[in-house]
Parts: C-alpha cells; sequence; structure tokens
C-alpha cells in the first residue's frame, strides 16, 4: 500500500467541502492514473478521512484483459454507475471475477452520499461530464510497473506490458491527465 502525506488531502478536502456546501445530489469523485500510481490507496486513504464515501474500484468493471479500456467500459460506467447516480437511484453493477473470466452477480449500493471512482479509466470524458472531482497521481511506467508486481506478482509482468501500452493510449486519445482538476505525484508517496 501507498501513504499519501497530509499535505497532499488538503486540496482534496477543500475542494469536496466546497462542493458537498452547495450541492444536495451526490458527489462524484474521479481518481485516475497509470497502473501502480496509488489510486486505490489513494482513495483507501480518502474514505477513510470521509465518513460517508463509497468506493467503486475501476479493476471491479473491466470486462478482463482484452475489454478493458474500451466502448464496453464506457457503456457500463454510464449504464452501472452514472445513470443510478443522476437519478439518486441504487447503483448496481456486476464485479468482474479474474479467476473465472466472467462477471458475477450484481452488487447493490445505495443511499450514496459521495462515490470515489478509482482506477484507470475512471476519469474518462464521460465520467468526467458529471464528476464533481477529478484527480490524477502520475507515476513513471517503471514504478508503476515494479508497484503492480510488487502488489499481484511476477505473472502479471506480460500482461502488464500490454496493459501499460492500452492505458497509454486511451490516457493520450481522452486527454484524461490534461482534464483533471488536482495533480498528485505519485513517484515520491511512501510504500507501506
Amino acid at each position: 500500500m501507498i501513504n499519501f502525506p497530509d499535505v497532499e488531502f488538503e486540496p482534496i478536502l477543500s475542494a469536496i467541502s466546497e462542493i458537498s456546501a452547495h450541492k444536495t445530489e451526490p458527489i462524484l469523485i474521479a481518481i485516475d492514473g497509470p497502473a501502480g500510481s496509488g489510486k486505490t490507496s489513494l482513495a483507501n486513504q480518502l474514505s477513510n478521512k470521509l465518513n460517508s464515501a463509497t468506493t467503486i474500484h475501476m479493476d471491479d468493471l473491466y470486462n478482463g484483459w482484452e475489454d478493458a479500456l474500451t466502448p464496453t467500459l464506457t457503456r457500463h460506467l454510464e449504464e452501472w454507475i452514472l445513470d443510478p447516480l443522476t437519478q439518486q437511484a441504487t447503483v448496481k453493477y456486476q464485479k468482474f471475477d479474474w479467476t473465472s473470466s466472467e462477471y458475477g452477480s450484481p452488487i447493490e449500493v445505495r443511499d450514496i452520499e459521495l462515490l470515489i471512482l478509482e482506477g484507470v479509466g475512471a476519469a474518462q470524458e464521460i465520467i468526467r461530464q458529471s464528476a464533481d472531482l477529478t484527480i490524477w497521481i502520475e507515476v513513471g511506467p517503471q514504478i508503476g510497473l515494479a508497484r503492480v508486481l510488487n502488489r499481484d506478482g511476477d505473472q502479471l509482468l506480460p500482461y502488464m506490458l500490454k496493459w501499460q501500452e492500452r492505458e497509454s493510449a486511451h490516457f493520450l486519445i481522452d486527454q484524461t491527465k490534461e482534464n483533471c482538476q488536482i495533480f498528485i505525484d505519485g513517484s515520491n508517496t511512501q510504500i507501506m
């Protein structure tokens, strides 16, 4: 796990406070960046600081390695997350099982006050159109790859090399980094 210093949270918490002062509907925060940058760690730490946060991980929404950053994901984000969230309805999505390579039973999330959507593709254009706050965590490809392999095992190396190509292409086409509101350098964070 990556540990972000408290100073990284000040602009995020300040922005959330400002948003919540003027909004009664659910708040949507998207955390994006390359694999291994610390998105999940930041989401977990942020969730611990906020009492009413719900987190959904993009890894749970991808349709495997080959169909992850595709129109399928965009459709799932719209149908499973955005539409119900904007209607203040129950968010219902299917979590991808990486062992069986198929989606499992639907997961329902009710009464969302603040949703943190984290992972590669979390701040893509369709999300940015509705998100209240978008956060980009930057990390170089070598550091990100080393972190993922350390966390998940060396057997993922061939998948991760292809993944890094796909995420780079996705970020370039989508202009994700350029359109995020808060930027964090994830390369200098402490590994716990």
